[in-house]
């Protein structure tokens, strides 16, 4: 799969991104009036499908999505939770909805197989493409419901993740109508006062919609555990003791990643901390260790990545297992962002500058619902 998270894969995607952006905004019911009040989560979850469905899978698989599509993804989302890591069987609500929605997609990406087949296409490059023509190491072609399965899995690896992190990215750009103009303002300072279409180099010119993801991240991470399994003895620095390779390590990204020791006032959501001179600053900004750790990079065949896992900022994991779809998360949110304050205002309800608070009772850092927002069109201006 590592053929859509290349470079050039990714400069494609960002106008794909902001194309579905825009019209989704555009079609969308709730966004119809001049302002209004809207509950932000579900639609950063229909976004979000549609935007990694058209840029991984293609416009074909993306033609066949819509709202009551993205709403299965949602119950296939819902069936990660902690309790079916024993009874992943049981026969409970969300679970019924869950093998349902993997019976009704798998359908669809087979159904779209078979008609690939019998045309005989030739030559595509998106994924199920060269998975349809993918063999095993023992020469077995790979089997239609397989490809299925993993198309499912392609998009539901990020679906989850990238969904609630832009929800908490909007609900945090309402809390903060400042920082939301601010970015307005850095694409009018850095693209031009008629915003040209978003292309993937316009992303490294816009720091603070860079940091709006970082910073939202470390407040916000969306897998609370990283586990490891411990492969030779490990001494603890400073200490008796040894841990046996008979155990399972875990971090907790949400920990590190609020604690005083490396990231000042670690309560606060402020993305200005992400540049050097700030007082705020985390310490791996401040001496030059920010994505290095380590200082060593390594290409695992998605991309040069930290190999190093001495950061307490964790929120793809680390090492040789650290997320395969960082880099394309990355660009998905900072386009989704950077196309949205381009089209509106957020802020409160109420007026507040208050964040919704977090539910905890599934496998993913989720806003408790109803998380509404006022929005308001820029378009009138």
């Amino acid at each position: 799969m590592k053929i859509a998270l290349t470079t050039e894969a990714f400069r494609s995607y960002v106008p794909i991104i902001s194309d579905e952006v825009t019209s989704y905004f555009k079609r969308t019911p709730d966004f119809k009036a001049q302002s209004g009040v809207v509950n932000i989560c579900p639609k950063m979850a229909q976004i979000t499908i549609f935007t990694a469905s058209h840029a991984l899978q293609g416009k074909e698989v993306r033609d066949k999505f819509d709202e009551t599509l993205a709403d299965l993804y949602h119950d296939l989302d819902m069936g990660f939770s902690p309790i079916n890591f024993m009874l992943h069987w049981a026969p409970l609500p969300w679970n019924n909805r869950r093998d349902h929605a993997q019976r009704t997609v798998a359908k669809i990406y087979m159904d779209t197989i078979k008609a690939r087949r019998e045309r005989g296409e030739t030559g595509a490059q998106d994924i199920m493409y060269h998975l349809m023509n993918s063999t095993y190491k023992n020469g077995v072609q790979v089997p239609d419901h397989e490809i299925a399965h993993m198309m499912i899995a392609l998009l539901m690896a990020g679906q989850h993740s990238s969904s609630s992190t832009s929800a908490w990215i909007m609900l945090r750009l309402a809390s903060r109508p400042d920082i939301m103009e601010e970015l307005y303002q850095e694409q009018v300072k850095a693209l031009g006062a008629d915003l040209p279409p978003l292309s993937y180099e316009d992303l490294a010119k816009l720091p603070l919609n860079q940091a709006i993801v970082k910073e939202t991240l470390r407040l916000h991470a969306p897998i609370h555990s990283i586990m490891r399994a411990v492969k030779q003895p490990m001494p603890v620095p400073g200490t008796k003791y040894v841990i046996p390779t008979n155990h399972v390590l875990l971090a907790a990204p949400g920990v590190s990643a609020a604690d005083s020791q490396y990231f000042p006032q670690p309560d606060l959501w402020e993305p200005h901390r992400w540049e050097k001179e700030s007082p705020l600053a985390p310490s791996i900004v401040r001496n030059g260790q920010e994505e290095e750790e380590d200082g060593e990079k390594v290409d695992y065949g998605y991309g040069l990545v930290s190999k190093g896992a001495a950061s307490p900022y964790l929120p793809f994991g680390a090492g040789r297992h650290r997320c395969i779809g960082e880099q394309f998360a990355n660009v998905q949110l900072q386009t989704i962002v950077a196309m949205t304050v381009r089209l509106f205002k957020f802020r409160n309800v109420d007026g507040s500058n208050e964040v919704i608070g977090t539910d905890y009772a599934s496998l993913f850092s989720r806003p408790l619902e109803p998380a509404n927002i006022y929005w308001e069109r820029r378009d009138k201006e």
